[in-house]
C-alpha cells in the first residue's frame, strides 16, 4: 500500500480524498494554485506544493508541474479526482513510465472509453445499445448542418473530450446548429484543450441513468447499481439519487451486466461510470463512459457502504477486490443536492464572491432515521473564484426509502445557510417539495418543464404562510420589548397583499399564536436571537427553519422555495399602509447588463444596428462556460460599452438601445 499520495485536484473532491487517506493512514500532498492558497484542502493536507496562477491551464492542467511536485515530495501515487487531468491518457501513461502510480484506470482503458467517439464504437462492437448519431469528426459548420439533417432534429452537439456538462448543446434546427457548433468547439478547446465534436440524436423526454463500476488489475469487475441524474440545468447534474425510481430489478440487472461487460472489454481496473440515456419505457442506450470518480459518487457509497475512493487506491496498489457481485446489495435510498454559487432567479448564472456566512446541517444519524452527509471544499470566509466550477457543497441524505430521503433532504436544505454569493438553495428546496419529483416522474427536461418561464420560487402553502406570519410576529414582539416599547401582543401582519390579525399569548408550553380566522397554534423550541439569519422552531408539531432578513417594519422571510416580504404593524399603522400606492419597478427594457462576472468573448452588434428579439448580441465566458447574451426585444443599438477581452462584473452595462 502507498504511504504518500499526491492529489492533483482541488475543492471538495480533494478534501474527500484526504479524508479517506487519513482513515487509511496514508499521507497526502495537495497541489494548489494562487486562487487556492488558503483553501480547506491546503489546510488539511500533510504537505502542499504551489503550482502556479489561478487559471487551470497554467496550474492544474500542466502535467509537468504535477510530476515535479511528485518528485519534490516523494509521493508514490497521484489521485486526479474528477475533471482536470483525470481522463488524460497521456498523463496516466507518463506517470506509469516514470514509475508513479495513477489512481485511476490504465491509459489504454482511458483511450478506449474516455473519448466519447471511440467509446461508442467499442460499445457497438460489444453489442451494447447505442444512440443513433455521427461518431466521425466534423470539421465545419456546413458539415454539421448536413449531418444533423440526416440524423434528424433534435440533435445533441457534444465535445468528444467533454464532461461535467461542459461542451454540450441541443440544436432544434439548422440555424441553432450553425450557432451552437462553433460555440461547443470553443468551449471544448478552452475547457479540455481538445475541440473535437460529434453529433447524436437527442432522445425526447429522456432520463439520465448511470451504472457505477469498479474493477481491479486482476480482471475482476463489479457494478454498484445505478444512480439517476435526470435533474439537470445547462446539461449539468444538480440533483442525483440512488437507486433510480424508474428501474425494476430486471432492468437494473440488464444495465449492470452491460456496464460490466463493457468495462471488462477494455480491461478496466478502477472506479468508472457507464452512463445511459433511458426512455420512460425503460429502454436504454449507452451514452458514454466516464473513466474517473464521479461528482455524485456519495449516493452510491451511502446505499452500498463501499468507499469508492478507498477502492480506487487499493486497485491502483494492485490489490484484488475484496467482494464479489453477489456480496453487494442496495440498502435504503440516497439523494444528493449540489449546492452551487449561482442565481436560480437569473437563469442559474454563476456567482462569485466571498462566502461571508456558511452554516451546515448536523452530519450523521438524525432522530427520524435519516443520515446527513455534506461534502464541501469551502468554509465560511472563503472566496468563490471565477476560475473554477462554482460548486459549494454536495449535500447528501440517506433514508430507509425514497420518501424518507426526500423529507430528510428538505429539512437539511432548510438548515443550510449561505451569505455573500448567489446560491441555489431555494431551487433545490422547490424540487423536493414538488409532487412530480416525489412521484419519480423525472426527465432531463424537468427544469424546463416545471419552470418554463424561469425559476421564480413557489407561492407559500398554508403552513408556510402560518410559519411566516407567526415567526414575524414573534420576532417583532421580542425586538420591541428589547427596545423598551410598551408590551404589545396584538399585531397586523401584511403578507402577500393580505392583512392578517395575530394575537400572541406566552404560556408555560410556548408561544400561543391566534389568527383572525380563530385558529390557535403553538410555537415551541424557538431558537433565535436578534441578528440571527435563521429562526428554527416547531409550529403545530411541525419543525421548521426559516431564513430571516430584518427590515424597518418587518422582515423578508424564506421557507424553502417560498419567500415573502412580511410587515408587522400595529392595527392603526396597517390602515395607513393599505392606502399607499404600489411602487412600480424601473424600466430596464432599454439596456442589457451583464448577468454575471466574466470575460467578454465577443460583441456581435454595433451602434446603429437593428436587432431582433432573441438575436445574439454578445458572448460572456464565466466558470469555463460560454454564455450567449440575447436581445429581449426588437430595437436599435444606441451604444456598446464593452469590447472583446474586457472583464465585466455582474450588472455592468453592456449595450444600450434607442
Amino acid at each position: 500500500m502507498f504511504s504518500k499520495i499526491l492529489i492533483a485536484n482541488r475543492g471538495e473532491i480533494a478534501v474527500r480524498i484526504i479524508k479517506t487517506c487519513r482513515r487509511m493512514g496514508i499521507a497526502t500532498v495537495q497541489v494548489f494554485s494562487e486562487a487556492d492558497a488558503d483553501s480547506l484542502a491546503v489546510e488539511m493536507a500533510d504537505e502542499t506544493v504551489f503550482i502556479g496562477p489561478a487559471p487551470a491551464s497554467e496550474s492544474y492542467l500542466v502535467a509537468d508541474k504535477i510530476i515535479e511536485a511528485v518528485r519534490q515530495t516523494g509521493a508514490q501515487a497521484v489521485h486526479p479526482g474528477f475533471g482536470f487531468l483525470s481522463e488524460n491518457a497521456a498523463f496516466a501513461r507518463r506517470l506509469r513510465d516514470e514509475g508513479i502510480a495513477f489512481i485511476g484506470p490504465n491509459p489504454e482503458a482511458i483511450e478506449a472509453m474516455g473519448d466519447k467517439i471511440t467509446s461508442k464504437r467499442f460499445a457497438a462492437d460489444a453489442g451494447v445499445n447505442t444512440v443513433p448519431g455521427h461518431m466521425g469528426l466534423i470539421e465545419s459548420v456546413e458539415d454539421a448542418v448536413r449531418i444533423a439533417a440526416e440524423i434528424g432534429y433534435p440533435v445533441m452537439i457534444k465535445a468528444s473530450a467533454g464532461g461535467g456538462g461542459k461542451g454540450i448543446r441541443v440544436a432544434q434546427s439548422d440555424a441553432e446548429m450553425a450557432e451552437g457548433f462553433p460555440a461547443v468547439k470553443a468551449e471544448a478547446r478552452n475547457a479540455f484543450g481538445d475541440d473535437r465534436v460529434f453529433l447524436e440524436k437527442f432522445i425526447v423526454s429522456p432520463r439520465h441513468i448511470e451504472i457505477q463500476v469498479l474493477g481491479d488489475k486482476h480482471g475482476h469487475v463489479v457494478h454498484l447499481f445505478e444512480r439517476e441524474c435526470s435533474i439537470q440545468r445547462r446539461n449539468q447534474k444538480v440533483i442525483e439519487e440512488a437507486p433510480s425510481p424508474l428501474l425494476d430489478e430486471a432492468t437494473r440487472m440488464a444495465m449492470g451486466a452491460q456496464a460490466v461487460a463493457l468495462a471488462k472489454a477494455v480491461d478496466y481496473d478502477s472506479a468508472g461510470t457507464v452512463e445511459f440515456v433511458a426512455g420512460q419505457d425503460k429502454s436504454f442506450y449507452f451514452l458514454e463512459m466516464n473513466t474517473r470518480i464521479q461528482v455524485e459518487h456519495p449516493v452510491t457509497e451511502l446505499i452500498t457502504g463501499v468507499d469508492l475512493i478507498e477502492q480506487m487506491i487499493r486497485s491502483a496498489a494492485g490489490e484484488s477486490l475484496a467482494f464479489r457481485q453477489e456480496d453487494l446489495s442496495i440498502d435504503g435510498w440516497a439523494i444528493e443536492s449540489r449546492i452551487y454559487a449561482e442565481d436560480p432567479y437569473r437563469g442559474f448564472l454563476p456567482s462569485i464572491g466571498r462566502l461571508s456566512r456558511y452554516r451546515k446541517p448536523d452530519e450523521g444519524a438524525r432522530i427520524d432515521g435519516t443520515v446527513v452527509r455534506n461534502d464541501s471544499g469551502v468554509r465560511e470566509g472563503d472566496e468563490i473564484s471565477m476560475y473554477y466550477d462554482p460548486m459549494i457543497a454536495k449535500l447528501c441524505v440517506w433514508g430507509a426509502n425514497r420518501d424518507a430521503a426526500i423529507d430528510g433532504m428538505a429539512m437539511a436544505l432548510e438548515q443550510t445557510h449561505l451569505e455573500g454569493v448567489g446560491q441555489n438553495l431555494p431551487f433545490l428546496s422547490a424540487v423536493m417539495d414538488q409532487a412530480r419529483f416525489r412521484s419519480g416522474a423525472l426527465s432531463t427536461s424537468y427544469i424546463s418543464d416545471e419552470f418554463a418561464d424561469g425559476f421564480r420560487g413557489l407561492e407559500p402553502d398554508d403552513f408556510q404562510a402560518d410559519v411566516m406570519v407567526a415567526s414575524a410576529a414573534m420576532m417583532h414582539a421580542f425586538q420591541s420589548a428589547r427596545t423598551g416599547a410598551p408590551d404589545r401582543f396584538d399585531w397586523t401582519v401584511l403578507i402577500n397583499g393580505e392583512a392578517r390579525y395575530v394575537q400572541l399569548d406566552l404560556t408555560g408550553e410556548g408561544l400561543g399564536v391566534t389568527f383572525d380566522d380563530g385558529r390557535s397554534l403553538l410555537m415551541t423550541d424557538a431558537d433565535w436571537r436578534p441578528g440571527d439569519p435563521q429562526l428554527s422552531a416547531v409550529l403545530d408539531g411541525r419543525p421548521f427553519t426559516v431564513e430571516v432578513k430584518r427590515r424597518p417594519d418587518g422582515y423578508v422571510i424564506r421557507h424553502r422555495a417560498a419567500q415573502e416580504r412580511v410587515r408587522v404593524l400595529s392595527p392603526e399603522t396597517a390602515g395607513f399602509y393599505a392606502r399607499l400606492p404600489e411602487r412600480k419597478p424601473p424600466d430596464t427594457g432599454k439596456t442589457i447588463i451583464s448577468p454575471m462576472p466574466g470575460l467578454i468573448v465577443s460583441v456581435d452588434v454595433a451602434p446603429g444596428q437593428e436587432v431582433k428579439a432573441g438575436q445574439a448580441v454578445a458572448v460572456i465566458e464565466a466558470m469555463k462556460m460560454q454564455n450567449i447574451i440575447r436581445a429581449e426585444r426588437d430595437a436599435t443599438v444606441r451604444s456598446v460599452s464593452v469590447k472583446a477581452g474586457d472583464s465585466v462584473a455582474a450588472d455592468d452595462l453592456l449595450i444600450e438601445f434607442a
